[in-house]
């Protein structure tokens, strides 16, 4: 039986749109180049930062550090290719490579550890 008809054939109808929490938002990915927030009202009245655009990740018990280029990504190669960062994204830095380890479009910051 074909998924979301009746045994007639007939369409099911939905009982409601979808609430406005409901939606998705549009997909953003943080890019490498000129450093670029955008902040968006939630529910309940809080704020979420989405990073759009990054030059440099943070190292802790190093210091900040200037990204070069976006080496590889373990979920999607086609990533990579257009420089964008995601969690787990190794990149190319002047200290070395680092391994991202945060989600950079749900906590508006980079961070990453050194990797050999």
């Amino acid at each position: 039986m074909n998924k979301g008809k009746k045994v007639s054939g007939g369409r099911y109808t939905k009982n409601r749109k979808k609430k406005l929490y409901e939606i998705a938002g549009q997909k953003k990915n943080t890019k490498l180049g000129e450093e670029r927030r955008k902040i968006k009202k939630t529910k309940g009245g809080n704020k979420k930062t989405f990073l759009l655009g990054v030059k440099f990740v943070n190292i802790p018990k190093k210091k900040k550090a200037e990204i070069k280029n976006v080496v590889e990504t373990p979920s999607n190669k086609f990533l990579a290719r257009q420089n964008i960062i995601t969690k787990g994204t190794i990149v190319e830095t002047e200290l070395g490579k680092v391994k991202i380890t945060n989600r950079p479009t749900q906590e508006g910051i980079l961070n990453g550890i050194l990797i050999k």
